[in-house]
């Protein structure tokens, strides 16, 4: 059993930048490949970033790819989020996860094991 929390989501403007923050606990947290979805109001859960448990791989959906970077310090157990030049479209609850086996982009939600209960970002323009 694997539990996270995710903290640093709040309020900023179009154009500022955020770092979240997921603290992972339990049972070995660095055997776990770590990502973060989001969701938007009415719409699905998505795929947004993730970090292999080594730290050499990472991944990004389309609409984040060189504004957003995922990191992960394993002897703090924690995985980052830092997102730049926030738009109004990232506005969503953020949410870290974490799985077994090898690191992928674009992993459906259901590929994930482990969530936190998110954190909320809202960007205004």
């Amino acid at each position: 059993q694997v539990q996270l929390v995710e903290s640093g989501g709040g309020l900023v403007q179009a154009g500022g930048s955020l770092t979240l923050s997921c603290e992972l606990s339990g049972a070995t947290p660095s055997a776990y490949f770590s990502a973060w979805f989001r969701q938007a109001p009415g719409k699905d859960r998505e795929f947004v970033a993730a970090i292999s448990r080594s730290t050499s791989t990472s991944y990004y959906s389309d609409s984040v790819k060189g504004r957003f970077t995922i990191t992960r310090d394993n002897a703090k157990n924690t995985v980052y989020l830092q997102m730049n030049s926030l738009k109004s479209d990232d506005t969503a609850v953020y949410y870290c996860a974490a799985a077994l086996g090898l690191v992928a982009g674009n992993l459906p939600p259901s590929r994930m094991k482990y969530w936190g209960k998110g954190t909320l970002v809202t960007v205004s323009s």
